[in-house]
């Protein structure tokens, strides 16, 4: 006998419910100056650590979570910190906020600090909300989710829209309502740790490097997965950016390629694309020793830069159980290329390869 599945509660957030609009288009943000706020904050992050009761690594190279401190009550000068500090650490996790209550603007105006907002091209935003606002929500009542990722391992990092002339840097993730026990988490790895793992032989022949990243992939899924009900805002987006940036914050490099977006490297045969970017993508998959997992609970929000950061759900929860979470992402510079190492002694600067004897 088939029991009859469990009664399904309402959404505790019903405005923030998505809404799928297939005639519905939307314009690229286009190239803008950007003023990186994390460039002009104080180094102490004197407003951060006053506010905090606690300040909790998750891991030796990405993630911190930050206890005490209300997202809502920073200032500019605090936000500020964050941007510097996200730009350290990678991603930073807050938990009992009151982000999620304070209303669609305030919430943008907050997001905001960090550069123009994105509108996405597919996903769906609240029918009575700004179109900035990313919704997701997987549940019994809408399993689009699930379905895009019913034919693939869902373990996939990558970096939100690096197809964007101007990619995302800090971005919001606010969690409102998350599945019952354990799961849904989401792992964040850091590109700069991947980068640095690479010998330094091989780091030089990555840099001068091109590669482009295009939405065509993620556009055909939509299509094939929801038909006459897709929803394409925008033609194919393309751009071309380097495979190892400078974070302009910290002046570290950092990969940036990524298995959703990355299609090839400029200049390369496909074979041979095809074959450095597989292993530049197994390399960050693989990257447990430079990655950190973070568990949700109602009024935890996230912030990452994706610029230093990949990022991977894993929904690993059973279907139909309700995950219901917002995102912001704001833009930022375009991608500044690193430049070719000259210096062929690198490796003999490195402790760790030289107490190996791997120079």
């Amino acid at each position: 006998m088939i029991e009859s599945p469990k009664p399904v509660s309402p959404p505790q957030y019903p405005d923030y419910l998505p809404h799928y609009d297939p005639l519905e288009k939307v314009d690229m943000v286009g190239r803008f100056d950007y003023s990186n706020p994390g460039q002009q904050a104080d180094p102490t992050k004197r407003n951060l650590f006053t506010r905090a009761s606690e300040v909790i690594d998750l891991s030796p190279h990405c993630g911190t979570e930050l206890k005490g401190v209300q997202l809502t009550e920073l200032d500019s000068a605090g936000l500020d910190e964050l941007a510097l500090m996200v730009a350290e650490r990678g991603c930073l996790v807050f938990r009992d906020q009151a982000f999620a209550d304070v209303g669609f603007e305030k919430q943008r105006q907050i997001a905001s600090h960090f550069g123009p907002l994105h509108v996405h091209g597919w996903m769906p935003h609240p029918e009575k909300g700004p179109p900035e606002f990313v919704i997701v929500f997987d549940s019994r009542e809408d399993l689009r989710i699930r379905k895009s990722w019913a034919r693939k391992n869902p373990i996939q990092f990558h970096v939100d829209q690096s197809l964007e002339p101007q990619p995302p840097g800090a971005t919001f993730f606010c969690m409102l309502e998350q599945p019952q026990g354990v799961g849904g988490d989401t792992i964040f790895c850091s590109t700069v740790r991947a980068y640095e793992k690479l010998s330094p032989k091989f780091r030089k022949r990555l840099e001068g490097l091109m590669a482009v990243h295009s939405t065509a992939n993620a556009v055909s899924r939509e299509l094939r997965d929801n038909g006459d009900k897709s929803v394409v805002r925008r033609p194919v987006t393309r751009s071309v950016h380097p495979v190892v940036i400078v974070n302009p914050v910290t002046k570290q490099k950092a990969l940036f390629v990524n298995s959703s977006y990355t299609q090839n490297i400029v200049g390369y045969d496909d074979d041979e694309s095809d074959y450095l970017l597989k292993f530049l993508f197994d390399h960050i998959n693989r990257g447990h020793d430079f990655s950190c997992r973070v568990r949700y609970e109602p009024g935890t929000v996230v912030v990452w830069d994706q610029r230093v950061t990949q990022h991977s759900q894993t929904l690993d929860y059973p279907a139909g159980d309700r995950r219901h979470a917002f995102r912001l992402t704001p833009l930022a510079n375009p991608p500044i290329p690193s430049l070719v190492e000259k210096d062929d002694t690198q490796c003999m600067q490195e402790e760790e390869r030289v107490m190996l004897g791997l120079c």
